[in-house]
C-alpha cells in the first residue's frame, strides 16, 4: 500500500496537483526575499544571484527536451547565441528597442528549431546529442566568418544609460521574472496534455506511438519551446554584457555546465533546475573566494559527492525528506 504524500491535495492521490502548507509558505517566503535582496546587497552578490536566475532559466529550456522529452540535447547553447546576436543586430543595426529585439532574437531559434527537428529529431540517444553539437559548432563558425555578423570582432550593443546600480538591478528584475515564468511552464507541462506526451515519449517513443501520439510533431513543439525560452535568455545576456563574440555565446561549456545544473537540481522536476543552479553557484562563488588557485580541482570533488550522494537530484532528497537511510537505501540498490 503506498503512502499517501504529507503535502498531497485532497482528492489527489498522487499529490501531483498541488500542494498546501510548508512548501507554498515557504516559496512566497523565497519570492519576497528575492524581490528585496538588491535592496541590502552588495553588486557582487547581485551579480552571483543574477547569474543563479540566468542559468536557472536555461536549465529550465532544457529541461523541456532532456527531462521531460529525454533527448539529451547538448547543442542548446545555439539558440543562446542565436538569441544574443538577434538582439545584438537588431538593436545596433535596425535600432529597434530592446523588448522586441529580444523577442524576435528568440524566434530565430524557433525557426532553427523548427527547420532541424525533422531531420535531427529522428535520431535517438548519443547520436542526437553528437547532432546537435555539431549544430552548435556549425553555427559558431557561421557566424564568426560572416562579416555582417562582426566576425570574430564580435557586436558592440548601444550603451544603457542611467547609473550602473540601477542597470545591474534593472538585469537582476528580469531575469528573475524570467525565472518565475519558466517555473510557471514547467509547472503547466507537469499538469497539461502536452507535458503527459513528452512524458510518454521519455518512457517509451514506440509504445507512446502506438497509443496515438504523434511523437515527431510533439518532439518539434518541445524544441521549439526549448529554443525560445533559451534564446529570450541569450537575448537579455547580451543586452546585459553590451558587448558578445561568438566564443562566448556558443560556447560548449554552457551547455556543459546547464545540463550539471540541471541534474544536481533533478531532471524532469518543476523546481529542480532553479535549485541546481543555486547549488553549483554558491559552491562556485565560495569555493572561488577561498581557494584561488585550487577552485576547479575542489569545486569539481564537491560535485561527483553531491552526484554520488543525490544521483536523482536535489529535488528526489527533498522528496525523502532528507532521509539518510533513503539515501543510502539508494546507493546499495545502484551498488555505489
Amino acid at each position: 500500500m503506498s503512502r499517501r504524500s504529507p503535502f498531497a491535495v485532497r482528492g489527489s492521490p498522487d499529490g501531483v496537483r498541488g500542494a498546501v502548507g510548508p512548501p507554498v509558505l515557504l516559496a512566497v517566503i523565497g519570492v519576497v526575499v528575492a524581490l528585496l535582496f538588491p535592496a541590502v546587497a552588495t553588486g557582487y552578490w547581485i551579480r552571483v544571484v543574477s547569474n543563479i536566475f540566468m542559468y536557472g532559466a536555461m536549465a529550465q529550456s532544457l529541461n523541456i527536451m532532456a527531462g521531460f522529452t529525454g533527448y539529451a540535447d547538448f547543442g542548446n547553447t545555439v539558440f543562446f547565441g542565436l538569441g544574443a546576436y538577434g538582439t545584438a543586430l537588431l538593436t545596433s543595426k535596425a535600432g529597434l528597442p530592446v523588448v522586441p529585439a529580444v523577442v524576435l532574437g528568440a524566434l530565430v531559434g524557433v525557426v532553427l528549431a523548427s527547420l532541424m527537428g525533422l531531420p535531427l529529431l529522428r535520431l535517438r540517444g548519443h547520436y542526437f546529442a553528437i547532432a546537435t553539437i555539431g549544430v552548435l559548432e556549425a553555427a559558431r563558425e557561421i557566424i564568426a566568418n560572416v562579416p555582417f555578423f562582426g566576425g570574430g570582432m564580435g557586436i558592440t550593443l548601444p550603451i544603457s544609460t542611467g547609473a550602473p546600480e540601477a542597470f545591474y538591478g534593472f538585469i537582476y528584475y528580469v531575469l528573475f521574472a524570467v525565472i518565475m515564468a519558466y517555473i510557471g511552464i514547467t509547472w503547466w507541462l507537469s499538469r497539461s496534455k502536452f507535458g503527459y506526451a513528452l512524458r510518454a515519449i521519455k518512457a517509451d517513443e514506440e509504445a507512446a506511438a502506438v497509443m496515438g501520439i504523434h511523437t515527431t510533431r510533439y518532439k518539434i513543439r518541445a524544441w521549439r519551446l526549448s529554443a525560445f525560452c533559451t534564446g529570450i535568455v541569450g537575448g537579455i545576456y547580451a543586452y546585459w554584457l553590451n558587448f558578445i563574440e561568438p566564443p562566448i555565446v556558443f560556447d560548449i561549456m554552457i551547455s556543459i555546465k546547464v545540463w550539471l545544473i540541471m541534474l544536481l537540481g533533478g531532471a524532469g522536476t518543476i523546481l529542480g533546475p532553479l535549485f541546481g543552479a543555486i547549488i553549483l553557484e554558491m559552491l562556485q562563488a565560495v569555493i572561488w573566494g577561498q581557494f584561488l588557485r585550487g577552485h576547479m580541482l575542489i569545486l569539481g570533488a564537491v560535485i561527483v559527492l553531491v552526484v554520488i550522494f543525490m544521483p536523482a537530484g536535489f529535488m528526489d532528497l527533498v522528496r525523502k525528506r532528507f532521509s539518510l537511510r533513503a539515501v543510502l537505501a539508494d546507493l546499495r540498490a545502484n551498488k555505489i
